[in-house]
């Protein structure tokens, strides 16, 4: 399996937890009862369907009872269409809409006859644009209350007036009004629901998807610090033990005790680099029972060991640092001790007839500056894109060319504290010079001016 493919199954399985997460997290905010409706959608038609029959049951027996079976039998037409909500929703919208009208012509006042059409313009507000469901709203509600209207004031008025004493006239045109301005308001609020329906999972929706963009950042993310980590452990321990491994085959002739100074010096870089590799790996183990530590690399402490690995390794190193400590947080410290060595490793790689190899850190207030420069001779022949990309051959180094890869990873450390890194030849040499802003937590108080402390006073 390659390393593209393996990139994309990490990103893919980020996703994919990240989705299960929000997934779980809905499955908590739904109750048992509605969890399983919906994990069983024809469930809940049937569920539909049953409570449509329980409010018109009455308006069907009376139909029934009274000789109009056709209109009993709309009414379960209706019923029975309502299973198909979730596959033909304009469909049923039409179809209810016109067995509505059907219902009230053969059977006049009957109760909750509209009923249908709530259930038909829920389903339709959350599948379509809310624009597309008022539009069907409005068309499915104007026949139905046009005939109430024509009922109270048309042509139809006394077609549905069956007791002219028991229903007065005005009572006839009050409860007509009522009735058509009930069923309008009745499908107002179904189909505002299912627009509201619709918009709640668009947001879950959106949701899911922005846990997932930001799963699938933190996979690169998490990625490339790994890479950068990888690069910089790598390279900076290889190179130092392949200059221990020559230096211990001139020295071990004329000098015994000198070369097992440097064998010793080599042992203990290979295994820091050991530790280092598993420290950095083990964010990939789940298995407790077999991680890595994952403590974070004592910085602060290991540079003077750092330093002196490389004097070992035969780099003339001089090193200084003026002002305040640096600040007690371990990333930062990191930072500053990756710069570093990643500097020193290209000087060590690349630099030839070294007389002098300087590391100076400063800080002031909450700056901090890093500067590493040698007086190797042809360092810009040999150092352009981290001393690798163009390194020539016939250098005499013997090391291994670097891939590119370590001046961009000083810089997106820098990032991190706006900080800036630039590289380039030095005088006779070559220079690295780093610019880092302590972290906010760690710069010092500002001091107050005598002038703004009489003022307060």
């Amino acid at each position: 399996m390659n390393e593209a493919s393996t990139a994309k199954d990490a990103l893919v399985a980020g996703n994919w937890q990240a989705a299960a997460s929000f997934a779980e997290l809905n499955e908590r905010r739904r109750g048992r009862i509605r969890r399983y409706l919906y994990e069983h959608p024809r469930v809940m038609d049937a569920v539909v369907a049953l409570s449509y029959v329980l409010l018109v049951a009455p308006t069907a027996v009376d139909a029934f009872v009274s000789g109009k079976w056709l209109a009993a039998a709309l009414l379960g037409a209706v019923a029975g269409a309502l299973f198909l909500r979730r596959f033909h929703p304009v469909g049923l919208v039409a179809f209810v809409a016109v067995m509505e009208v059907a219902v009230t012509l053969l059977h006049p006042w009957g109760s909750n006859v509209s009923t249908g059409l709530w259930f038909s313009l829920y389903s339709v507000a959350v599948v379509h644009t809310r624009r597309f469901a008022l539009i069907t709203m409005a068309a499915a509600t104007a026949p139905l209350a046009l005939l109430y209207l024509l009922a109270a004031v048309g042509p139809m008025e006394n077609s549905f007036v069956q007791d002219q004493g028991a229903n007065p006239a005005d009572f006839h045109l009050l409860t007509s009004i009522a009735t058509g301005a009930t069923i309008a308001l009745s499908n107002v609020i179904a189909t505002g629901i299912g627009i509201g329906v619709k918009q709640r999972r668009e947001h879950e929706q959106q949701v899911a998807a922005w846990a997932a963009r930001t799963a699938r950042l933190a996979s690169v993310n998490e990625r490339n610090r790994i890479a950068r980590e990888m690069h910089d452990v790598v390279a900076h321990s290889l190179t130092v033990m392949i200059s221990l491994s020559d230096g211990a085959g001139v020295v071990v002739r004329k000098s015994p005790e000198r070369a097992g100074e440097v064998l010793g010096e080599l042992s203990r870089t290979g295994r820091t680099a050991l530790a280092d590799m598993r420290r950095v790996l083990g964010v990939l183990r789940d298995d407790a029972g077999t991680a890595a530590p994952r403590t974070p690399l004592a910085a602060g402490q290991s540079l003077a060991k750092l330093l002196e690995g490389f004097r070992t390794a035969g780099l003339p190193l001089h090193y200084s640092h003026t002002g305040p400590a640096l600040p007690n947080d371990a990333a930062f410290q990191l930072t500053v001790y990756r710069i570093v060595q990643e500097s020193l490793t290209n000087v060590l790689r690349y630099g030839r007839s070294l007389g002098r190899v300087d590391v100076d850190i400063a800080r002031q207030a909450a700056t901090v500056t890093i500067d590493v420069h040698d007086d190797g001779a042809g360092g810009s022949a040999h150092r352009t894109d981290d001393g690798g990309a163009q390194a020539d051959a016939s250098s005499g180094s013997g090391l291994p060319f670097g891939t590119g890869q370590g001046l961009a990873g000083m810089a997106e450390r820098a990032r991190i504290y706006s900080g800036t890194v630039t590289a380039g030849p030095g005088g006779r040499g070559w220079r690295v010079h780093v610019v880092l802003t302590c972290p906010a937590d760690e710069r010092p108080e500002p001091i107050t001016a005598p002038s703004e402390l009489q003022g307060k006073a």
